[in-house]
Formats: C-alpha cells, sequence, structure tokens
C-alpha cells in the first residue's frame, strides 16, 4: 500500500490492511506463517520552514500509527529448527520527503531528527515500515529451548535428536598445545 501526501490533504487515511505469508522477505531465518493484520492512520503534518531570502517552503511529513499482530517462524541459533514466534507491535513515526533535508555536505541533526524516516517522492510503502517494525521487534538470538545442544561441527547432526560418533574421533593433532589451557587459566571473580 503506497502513503503519499496527497491522500491526506483533507483527512487522515484509515490503514486496515493484511500482509500475507510470502509477501514481505524478512530475511534467511524468519518466515511470516500467518496473515498479518495492519491497523492504523496515517496523517499529513505540515511543517513550514523559512528558507533564505523570506521564501516560505512547507515539508509534507507523514505520521504513521499502526499495530500489526502474526504468527511467524524463527530458525533456533543453535540447531537451525524453526521455532514458532508470535509478534505484536505498535508503531508510531514519521517520515519527511528526502529531498527536504538533502543539503550538501556535512550538517549536525537534532536528536529529534533521528527519530525520522524519509519516503521518496512517489510515496511511503507501508510494506516496508511494517517489515523494518517485525525486524525490529525479534529477539536477538531464538533457541528451539533453553537447554538445545545444537549441531555437531563436524557431521551437522542435530544433538537434540541423536548422538553422533564424532565425539569418539580424535581431534585434529594441530590442537594438541591448547589442550589442557583452560585448566591452567586462573579465574578471578
Amino acid at each position: 500500500m503506497l502513503i503519499t501526501p496527497v491522500q491526506l490533504f483533507d483527512e487522515p487515511l484509515e490503514i486496515d490492511e493484511t500482509i500475507a505469508p510470502g509477501t514481505l522477505e524478512y530475511g534467511p531465518d524468519t518466515r511470516q506463517v500467518s496473515p498479518l493484520p495492519v491497523k492504523g492512520q496515517a496523517d499529513l503534518l505540515i511543517e513550514h520552514r523559512s528558507e533564505e531570502r523570506g521564501v516560505l517552503s512547507q515539508v509534507n511529513d507523514i505520521r504513521l500509527r499502526a499495530s500489526y499482530q502474526g504468527e511467524f517462524e524463527v530458525l533456533c541459533a543453535r540447531c537451525v529448527d524453526p521455532v514458532p514466534q508470535f509478534l505484536s507491535g505498535e508503531f508510531d513515526l514519521i517520515f519527511r520527503p528526502v529531498e527536504a533535508d538533502s543539503e550538501f555536505g556535512e550538517h549536525s541533526i537534532t536528536p529529534d531528527e533521528t527519530e525520522i524516516g524519509y519516503y521518496e517522492e512517489s510515496g511511503l510503502l507501508l510494506e516496508d515500515v511494517v517489515r523494518e517494525q517485525v525486524l525490529l521487534s525479534l529477539p536477538p538470538r531464538t533457541l528451539c529451548k533453553p537447554d538445545c545442544k545444537g549441531l555437531c561441527p563436524r557431521c551437522g547432526q542435530n544433538q537434540n535428536l541423536a548422538t553422533c560418533s564424532c565425539g569418539q574421533i580424535p581431534s585434529d593433532p594441530r590442537w594438541n598445545a591448547l589442550a589442557g589451557l583452560a585448566d591452567k587459566i586462573e579465574v578471578k571473580h
């Protein structure tokens, strides 16, 4: 859904969209498995700026407030099995046309300006905003269970399902110099 300032001049735009699974790409380890309803509102915020020689200009910011919720699968960080995740969230964001702040050279920004996103001349894509918000709401690391044993680094066997015989294979002799090093290191608390 493309949101443009022209749509918002007379009244706010009510958003009631459902993003189907497979529509958005979240990355190789995250998959949407249920419809993702997005409900909210987009408003136009007009910012008046004075430019050189006393000429006033107008910047059309878009304020997007919405909520979402849906079922996802995230791969376990140790064994790469899919882990069901229910994600929901709310956001209240402001987007400015990219050309409004496109000054040449370096310039400092205020803390408030760090909270502003930008949209291209064609408008703001709701799907791009939702994708970003879903990715930000994911936990930094997902495990299928707290004591997940992961994959064997040699053969790739999922250690939660079966034990491989790789532990009985002699290790590479080049690592023998490090054998017992952990016992020699004094741990300070």
